[in-house]
């Protein structure tokens, strides 16, 4: 960029700031009520849409205006859809609505907007202090967050540039053009900020290599390539605030050089794209970015939609994607930075990552470093999953301990079950016991517990849940997602998971722990990339931390979580079965379900499946059916001969 143009520039974006000002503060100001309604995928699922329409429609009923405003995902997804209603003139403050069905819809519209009764029992908590409403920071989910990535999530429309500029958006861009590219390198060191994609590798340093690198063209690209089971938060930020990772981007190019930023959004985020394209679109009419812009420096920007590989995750797979190739990684050194795309010099970073950029420019790296652990300052999103009371994602500074992500933040485990595991690190990371909790949630310290950082899937488990089954699960997903480029990969994970297969049918055999552990050591050490070098840890640490689970599926035939249907029986306790009741009937499948002589239930074994719906519909006053294992230990109950 020219400095000669930096007066210019500054004036242009005031000028844009004070309009997206005007424009929110004439909002705001408005008599109508404004309702905010969470329309990431997660909303969505839930039936955000038809909430709307509900809202839409009984306005109209009613004669009410109102203002609907899409937003974000707040993150909070066990409360989809999330409705917060602002209405100043019924003397309380914006207030936070829960699992807001069209029904509940319609009731608030008109008890509420119409009637001044805000329904309180339906009320998650206040969004702004009074004395009248407990405030929703008061409960423990969102207290205890420190949200640097996902502050503005929720809150403001993705899809109104204005709406992300009024709340200070694009402000590091802008101070960062008045900073010369080794100023912003060194605050970005300085700060401490590591990878957020699972590695954790400096960003300054691999800033810094790649502004140093020597190349014709550079090249920004944004890792959305998402794809462990259970994790959506790269997804949920680009659906919710598409504006501050495009900031960091451009911020990033400006850094290293780069004339081409391109974002790789796996082609099944369909809504992360739109509002990704859409965002580009805004930011370039604006001329804050793009090829030609007077006073801001040429840069252009581009979607790529990635084809679902979970390989592609890997940056150099990610290249070999985008350079029209079979995504398969490939040897290093070269690196990316030195020698990525077309040849050229390439950052490639994570959403998460990118999308801290803009805050440590703005607030400084100092500031920053304050926050989370000495060796990983900042803040780690997770998107936890599994039995735990509040699932969704959670953002939280880097050293809070597992106990209190899972237990004070999330609610802990529902059903008063027991703790039993996380898996964290998505499917190549590793399985923790409760011995673990108090683990400090940071690269180092959970690389040393055998698990690792990931990019931020966290899946909680229960007493009920099968170690080996869960190991097995993990390894049929990254054998079936390998390139096959890598023997020990290819045909390494297909062996793991064929004993894992006999294992849990309860055929294992005398040497089948000893072959796994041999074998998964061989495959970390012989892979060439990260995902087979990693695929392993779920059997590692769970070999570790749960071999009983495994000698008892291979000793004793049985499955100690009756999980695995080949190990367990279902059965009825006559004691509490009630006569007459067919609760359980009508939900088998396979019509294993008998009618005894003295009018209780029994399951014929031979026709039963295990798949636990006669448990699930079996009325809660009975508890009559039972699970066992091994299967042998299922009482037998005679099935009366039809005359």
């Amino acid at each position: 960029m020219n400095p000669a143009n930096r007066p210019e520039m500054t004036q242009r974006f005031e000028a844009i700031y004070n309009e997206a000002v005007a424009r929110k503060k004439a909002l705001n100001e408005s008599s109508q009520p404004m309702i905010y309604i969470g329309m990431a995928t997660c909303g969505l699922a839930a039936g955000a849409l038809e909430t709307r329409q509900s809202f839409e429609q009984t306005l109209l009923e009613e004669d009410l205006a109102a203002i609907i405003r899409p937003v974000g995902c707040i993150g909070h997804c066990y409360a989809e859809p999330v409705v917060i209603i602002d209405h100043p003139s019924s003397g309380f403050p914006p207030l936070f609505y829960q699992q807001v069905t069209p029904g509940k819809a319609k009731m608030l519209v008109k008890s509420f907007l119409a009637g001044g009764d805000p329904l309180f029992e339906h009320v998650l908590g206040a969004m702004k202090a009074n004395d009248m409403v407990p405030q929703v920071t008061d409960f423990p989910r969102f207290s205890q967050e420190e949200r640097i990535v996902m502050g503005k999530c929720g809150l403001i429309d993705p899809e109104d540039i204005y709406d992300y500029i009024a709340e200070g958006g694009y402000l590091s861009l802008i101070k960062a053009l008045t900073l010369s590219q080794d100023e912003i390198i060194k605050e970005i060191k300085n700060s401490g900020l590591r990878g957020r994609g699972g590695a954790g590798f400096l960003t300054g340093r691999k800033w810094g290599l790649a502004k140093d690198a020597q190349g014709l063209k550079k090249f920004v690209i944004c890792n959305a390539d998402e794809g462990d089971p259970g994790a959506y938060m790269d997804r949920t930020i680009l659906e919710s605030n598409p504006h501050q990772v495009l900031e960091g981007m451009a911020i990033c190019a400006y850094a290293v050089g780069a004339t081409e930023a391109i974002a790789y959004v796996r082609s099944e985020y369909p809504i992360a794209v739109k509002r990704v394209v859409t965002a580009i679109s805004q930011a370039e009419e604006l001329g804050l970015f793009g090829e030609g812009a007077q006073g801001f420096f040429d840069i252009k920007f581009s979607v790529f939609k990635g084809s679902g590989a979970f390989v592609c995750g890997e940056e150099t797979a990610l290249i070999q994607s985008l350079e029209g190739n079979r995504g398969m990684p490939r040897h290093r050194p070269p690196y990316p930075v030195q020698k990525g795309l077309n040849g050229h010099p390439t950052v490639i970073n994570n959403v998460k990552t990118l999308a801290s950029v803009p805050a440590i420019i703005n607030k400084g790296a100092q500031w920053y470093r304050d926050i989370g652990a000495r060796q990983s300052p900042g803040t780690a999103i997770f998107s936890v999953v599994g039995s735990v009371v509040h699932p969704g994602l959670v953002e939280i500074p880097m050293g809070v301990t597992l106990e209190t992500l899972i237990f004070d933040i999330c609610g802990g485990i529902p059903n008063k079950k027991g703790f039993k595991a996380v898996q964290i690190g998505g499917p190549s990371g590793g399985c923790l016991p409760a011995d673990f909790l108090a683990t400090p949630i940071d690269f180092d310290s959970l690389s040393g517990a055998g698990a690792m950082m990931g990019s931020g899937g966290m899946v909680v488990m229960d007493e009920d849940t099968c170690m080996v089954n869960v190991a097995r699960y993990f390894v049929d997903f990254t054998q079936k997602e390998s390139c096959g480029k890598c023997t020990f990969c290819r045909i390494g994970t297909r062996h793991l998971l064929d004993i894992l297969d006999r294992i849990t049918k309860g055929e294992g055999r005398e040497g089948d722990l000893e072959q796994l552990e041999s074998l998964a050591l061989a495959i970390k050490a012989g892979s060439l990339c990260g995902l087979g070098k990693t695929a392993p840890n779920p059997i590692l640490t769970s070999l570790r931390y749960f071999r009983d689970e495994y000698e008892a599926h291979i000793m004793e035939k049985r499955c100690p979580a009756g999980m695995c249907r080949k190990l367990t029986a279902y059965y009825i306790d006559l004691d509490r079965c009630a006569r007459g009741c067919d609760a359980c009937v009508g939900s088998c499948p396979v019509e294993a379900i008998f009618t005894t002589k003295n009018r209780k239930k029994g399951i014929d074994q031979s026709l039963c499946v295990k798949c636990g719906e006669c448990m699930a519909a079996c009325p809660q006053q009975y508890d009559a059916v039972r699970k066992v294992s091994p299967p042998d230990k299922a009482p037998v109950i005679e099935r009366p001969v039809e005359e």
